[in-house]
């Protein structure tokens, strides 16, 4: 399984920065940048009201579930999955090979204003993930392996 690149504080800030700008021009409620194996690399927005890191475990996997089904149905991929709930809706994006975008929302705001915005980030996001992996080729991480319920603290500078 391919892994993340090695990230530093950063390159979370950047992540950050970009997730703030997308859920100010989306009007979205919530936006996490996952790894494919379900484990929450970073956060922005509305965190009291979500178990994040539930979620994350589990959009990951339903995510993967659909790109099985794009194979049984002869697609090469499905790039991104969408939940229409009555309180709330959620948008799962690939951003690379090892991580998503996933944004939680309101269900009275447009599908289609959160897909616009999130485009534009998707990209910015998988360049930051891309300087990264230049700037340490053979450094990186498989949050599976180290068996972490809530890897966020990972990606912290320690005191």
């Amino acid at each position: 399984m391919a892994t993340l690149p090695q990230l530093i504080e950063e390159d979370i800030a950047r992540l950050d920065a970009e997730l703030r700008e997308l859920l100010e021009r989306s009007d979205a409620t919530t936006a996490l940048i996952i790894d494919k194996g379900g484990f929450l690399i970073t956060s922005q927005g509305d965190a009291q009201q979500f178990d994040l890191t539930t979620v994350a475990a589990l959009a990951s996997g339903a995510f993967m579930a659909n790109q099985t089904i794009a194979g049984l149905v002869h697609e090469t991929n499905f790039n991104s999955i969408y939940q229409q709930g009555e309180q709330f809706s959620m948008l799962v994006t690939c951003v690379d090979e090892n991580c998503l975008l996933l944004v939680v929302f309101k269900a009275q705001v447009s599908v289609g204003a959160v897909k616009y915005f999130a485009a534009p980030a998707v990209k910015r996001i998988a360049l930051q993930l891309q300087i990264a992996q230049e700037r340490a080729p053979d450094a990186g991480l498989d949050l599976s392996v180290l068996n972490l319920a809530d890897p966020s603290q990972v990606f912290k500078r320690k005191a």
